[in-house]
């Protein structure tokens, strides 16, 4: 005997010990949930939003390089034209990475694309569900559901909602959270 032990269940082998397999890249989001996605028409809200600061943006360069004629604001104005395309870009991965899990005693809500961002909102930590629809979003019928709980720092919401699923969803959460809290 070589006074070395194979590595087995004991110290995270297998039954044929063989050591454990290395840990893949590190996915936030559980595959054991059925995600919900949110509707693919907040892409246009986010784009006219982008379109309108462009335009500003545009505007105020474009005046401060007529009046002044330095260089600055056009190498300025080509930055903004190259952030603006890759913000198009960025709008509409993040808003396919949305979604949102309804599970029996929480509510997970993923998002994000570099930096992938998983809440978890247990139902008996709610204090209040908000929906919101601002002009734009109304003019795509659409609504943002925003949870809130007594942590400062939780930043859960489903934004691109149809107003009857954002309904729905804030009366189930509403209701799981008092029944929840009466068991606490």
């Amino acid at each position: 005997m070589s006074g070395r032990s194979e590595p087995g269940p004991a110290d995270g082998g297998d039954l044929a010990g063989r050591p454990p397999a290395p840990p893949g890249p590190l996915e936030p989001w559980p595959d054991t949930v059925r995600w919900q996605p949110i509707s693919r028409d907040l892409i246009w809200v986010e784009l006219i939003r982008l379109g309108v600061l462009f335009a500003v943006g545009l505007v105020v360069l474009g005046i401060g390089w007529a009046i002044s004629g330095h260089w600055l604001f056009g190498v300025a104005l080509g930055v903004t034209v190259l952030l603006t395309g890759w913000r198009v870009v960025t709008i509409v991965r993040a808003v396919h990475a949305w979604g949102y899990a309804e599970r029996e005693n929480d509510l997970l809500v993923r998002h994000g694309l570099l930096v992938r961002r998983l809440s978890i909102v247990p139902y008996s930590r709610m204090q209040f569900v908000d929906v919101t629809a601002g002009p734009l979003e109304r003019a795509f019928d659409l609504a943002t559901v925003q949870l809130h709980t007594a942590a400062a720092a939780s930043d859960a919401r489903v934004p691109g909602l149809r107003p009857a699923e954002a309904s729905r969803l804030r009366d189930r959460l509403t209701a799981l959270g008092e029944d929840r809290a009466e068991g606490l």
